[in-house]
């Protein structure tokens, strides 16, 4: 791990996948406001397009646009997580490293990105993003979950309502 590297591109399109530390809790959902508030403040300074969001229970799935000139998603991630965090109360479990390193418990250190890499990338993690609540059981159609941007892409038909409903046929799956 050691070795690994952001593969990071001015302006670039990415798809992220953000986790609490955990995975038993419901924060992002039960503190919904409190995350939608640490995304504004965040975007308000270091700005970024939300292109497509699903909040779950311990976890949550994205697809961001930067600004031109711009590549540095890790510190937006890094201050949102940090706003969020800074309104929860204190008490949860934490490890003697964090601990150590006076960090919080609520979220992973890491994160998941990928870097889209053209139209079909796009659409493949934009179908993942709208199903991953369906694909762990918590409803039984895409419609029916309310922490989704799916909502704002039917209203603009880019969906219809009905899509990820309990018997679609294939939606492309991509790595979480």
């Amino acid at each position: 791990m050691s070795n690994y590297r952001r593969f990071k591109i001015q302006g670039g399109c990415y798809f992220f996948t953000v986790n609490l530390n955990d995975r038993k809790q419901s924060l992002l959902i039960d503190h919904i406001e409190l995350l939608r508030d640490a995304m504004r403040f965040v975007k308000a300074k270091h700005p970024f397009q939300i292109e497509s969001i699903v909040i779950l229970p311990e976890h949550l799935h994205c697809i961001w646009t930067l600004p031109e000139n711009d590549a540095d998603f890790s510190l937006r991630w890094r201050q949102i997580k940090a706003a969020f965090s800074s309104k929860l109360p204190k008490g949860e479990n934490r490890s003697s490293s964090r601990i150590k390193k006076n960090e919080r418990g609520i979220w992973q250190r890491r994160f998941w990105e990928h870097a889209i890499r053209d139209e079909r990338d796009y659409e493949n993690h934009v179908d993942y993003i709208y199903f991953n609540p369906v694909k762990h059981g918590l409803v039984n159609a895409v419609a029916d979950w309310p922490y989704s941007s799916f909502h704002q892409d039917v209203k603009r038909g880019i969906y219809p309502s009905s899509w990820g409903g309990k018997y679609v046929e294939k939606v492309n799956v991509v790595g979480e």
